[in-house]
């Protein structure tokens, strides 16, 4: 170690170099206590001054926690926010279907899942995606098959969120896919800057932020009537 780095961190227990005798092998276990200081001091010169941990920004960008501080967010362009009576409606609409389900799980948990129907397991990540949104929008073909006329294939489309499926799922498995969900759609973008009013994904955009905001206590987020 440079004479620098000595004065910025000191030994906790200065060691002298030790005499060793000439067949010392630093490479098989110490036989002594010398020969032990003397391997520490080795493997301590061999060590770099300065370390760079290899990090994959990925796997970061999904892991770490943001903390923003918002005093409030910007209003929606008139014409896009629902009205207050709407959103109190979709809260009382919410409220009790998460009540029924939870009266009811045990009951849903017993029925019978189709044939079709495999549940991947809480950490795979790919295969969930698939699950939810379909081997079509997950490989991003749009294709249709003629078969397909026959009836739905949720295997291509996605399974939709039915209560056999949810109430089989514990509370970190929710939590998981909904962060694999949330990830994929910020890698594709949920829809494109809307400039009408009509358009469809409004309403499911709407509701996502009510309930967040109304039912989850999430004030900051709301929309409030003007």
């Amino acid at each position: 170690m440079e004479m620098g780095m000595e004065e910025l961190m000191p030994r906790l227990l200065p060691v002298d170099d030790c005499d060793l005798a000439e067949d010392f092998d630093p490479t098989v276990p110490p036989r002594t206590p010398q020969e032990y200081l003397k391997r520490v001091q080795i493997e301590a010169a061999r060590c770099p001054d300065v370390v760079v941990a290899q990090i994959d920004p990925k796997k970061l960008r999904k892991k770490q926690t943001v903390n923003i501080s918002i005093s409030g967010c910007q209003p929606a362009p008139e014409g896009y926010s629902p009205t207050l009576k709407w959103q109190q409606q979709q809260v009382a609409n919410f409220s009790a279907v998460r009540q029924s389900l939870n009266k009811h799980r045990n009951h849903w948990q017993s029925q019978h899942l189709d044939s079709n129907v495999t549940m991947p397991k809480s950490e795979d990540e790919e295969g969930w995606k698939k699950f939810c949104l379909g081997e079509r929008v997950y490989s991003g073909t749009d294709a249709v098959s003629d078969n397909e006329n026959l009836g739905i294939d949720y295997i291509k489309m996605g399974f939709p969120p039915l209560l056999s499926i949810v109430s089989r799922m514990n509370q970190a498995t929710v939590t998981s896919v909904l962060e694999y969900l949330i990830s994929w759609f910020g890698e594709k973008k949920f829809t494109p800057e809307l400039e009408n009013k009509n358009e469809e994904q409004i309403s499911a955009l709407n509701l996502i932020i009510c309930l967040v905001s109304r039912y989850f206590d999430q004030r900051d987020l709301a929309d409030e009537p003007s």
